[in-house]
């Protein structure tokens, strides 16, 4: 599959894998700062979001697959490869499957174990905003908030609107294989794989996705992982505490 990305920079590669429901937009404010740092950033949209292909077939194994095959396309190796949450499960899977790619692993607030499905009131709004073909940005956000309440994950999930006709809103999403795949989304990395490369996974202090009880069972996979926790942070860490997160990742590359 042929991922979309947009590319910033020039230098070493580093590439960037949103999470759940997200598209590469939402790094791309980092993604000009990674830039402005040297390095060539690769803002990916992975399968069913943002402008990449559709398809109703959806799984981190085929995940990575794309992202190596992106690699491939573009020539990368040795690559620095940072994934927020369902990204950071497709590129632990991506490093650990393809000896000698990553040179560095970013995990951003996800562990390898498996985590229960817990986006089906978001998938029901997003649904209902879907069916009920609303021709305003401003309709869309008061209709999401009898299924979402928290402002900033309607901002967020709205990025996904764009104008399928002149007066039609329609989402980028490829809605219904999310939903047909949402127990794909949690799935624990298999035990048997690991990665030796340096790697560093970051937390957002008021986000319960990684706790110090996962930490061995993470070092057991990623035996050279180092833990970072950014203050005033919740999940989506590096939009909550830009400037720490970016500091941390600096430091780490």
């Amino acid at each position: 599959m042929e991922l979309h990305s947009v590319i910033l920079g020039e230098g070493k590669s580093f590439l960037i894998l949103h999470g759940f429901l997200g598209m590469s937009d939402n790094w791309k404010t980092l993604g000009k700062q990674f830039a402005k740092d040297g390095f060539e950033v690769h803002l990916i949209d992975q399968r069913n979001h943002g402008k990449s292909p559709h398809s109703d077939e959806f799984s981190y194994e085929l995940m990575a697959k794309d992202i190596r095959e992106y690699c491939d396309s573009h020539g990368l190796q040795d690559i620095i490869l940072l994934g927020h949450s369902m990204g950071g499960k497709t590129a632990m899977l991506t490093a650990c499957e393809n000896e000698g790619l990553v040179e560095k692993l970013i995990v951003v607030d996800i562990s390898p174990k498996y985590y229960a499905p817990h986006h089906q009131q978001i998938l029901k709004g997003l649904t209902a905003l879907d069916e009920a073909k609303l021709t305003s940005r401003g309709d869309a956000e008061d209709f999401l908030k009898e299924y979402i309440p928290e402002k900033g994950v309607r901002l967020f999930l709205l990025k996904n609107l764009y104008w399928k006709t002149k007066n039609q809103l329609s989402l980028k999403l490829n809605l219904d294989a999310l939903k047909a795949n949402i127990e794909n989304v949690g799935e624990a990395l298999s035990e048997e794989l690991s990665f030796d490369g340096p790697a560093v996974f970051i937390k957002g202090e008021n986000s319960n996705y990684i706790t110090a009880q996962d930490h061995p069972a993470i070092k057991k996979q990623f035996p050279n992982a180092e833990f970072i926790k950014i203050k005033n942070a919740g999940h989506w860490v590096h939009a909550e505490n830009m400037e720490d997160f970016h500091e941390a990742v600096i430091r780490f590359v």
